[in-house]
């Protein structure tokens, strides 16, 4: 098993990485700054490092960064800078979600391609009834107006929930963490197909290593694959479910 990790030198994707190859898996990141992954996941030889921006590639070169992945993981993210929220490219994870996808169904593989998306319990499924209270709507609709990143984060999971069904060789999964914090190990969590709390008004509180392992939980466990495949599950700290 090979997987393909982007946005893999941002805190969340090196934890995933990690994660990947304490398990003995094999994993090809695509970076833009090498130097930005820590020095032992540089030196480890079941990482292969592609240097680029996944929007850059020719439609060859992502063909072949795709090539012998089985499973691909998306941890891109737009900086928490003036430029990284408001300067292009705006859709950043739309245009590489449907460009892999779109790589992947012109590939030759006939097996299934695992797609996982890092996204954000801000951003409601539309497969699910899934209520907001009128602050809510009001709120939600300011930050897409104002903060470009997280309409990017709906366009990107709408784009799999329409486009990512048979006949499509990618099946997939939305992996929506709430308000994202740092901790040094793994922790209980729990994980629900909706939000179970306001991520407005009352946000939870979701650890990058938390979010991490439940993503290779989804990659190794097939049962547990089978179990949110084609959904948005939403993750919590327990301690802040």
């Amino acid at each position: 098993m090979k997987v393909l990790v982007t946005g893999a030198s941002g805190a969340t994707g090196q934890l995933l990485i990690k994660e990947l190859l304490e398990r003995g898996l094999s994993v090809r990141a695509i970076v833009r700054s090498p130097d930005r992954l820590s020095g032992d996941l540089r030196e480890h030889n079941l990482l292969q490092i592609v240097t680029g921006n996944i929007l850059d590639f020719s439609e060859e070169e992502l063909a072949g960064n795709i090539s012998g992945c089985n499973t691909i993981v998306s941890c891109l993210g737009h900086n928490l800078t003036l430029r990284g929220i408001f300067g292009q490219p705006r859709r950043l994870v739309t245009d590489s979600v449907r460009r892999i996808c779109q790589a992947v169904d012109s590939s030759e593989t006939s097996e299934k391609v695992k797609f996982i998306l890092m996204n954000t319990a801000g951003n409601s499924n539309r497969d699910l009834y899934e209520p907001l209270t009128r602050g809510e709507r009001i709120m939600i609709g300011l930050i897409r107006f104002l903060i470009p990143p997280h309409k990017d984060n709906e366009q990107a999971s709408d784009y799999l929930r329409n486009n990512c069904r048979s006949p499509s060789k990618i099946e997939w999964v939305a992996v929506r963490p709430d308000t994202l914090i740092n901790e040094e190990s793994v922790s209980e969590y729990v994980v629900h197909p909706s939000p179970t709390r306001s991520a407005v008004f009352n946000a939870g509180k979701t650890s990058r290593i938390n979010v991490a392992h439940f993503m290779v939980e989804l990659i190794t466990d097939d049962k547990k694959w089978t179990e949110w495949k084609g959904k948005m599950p939403v993750i919590y700290n327990k301690d802040f479910a």
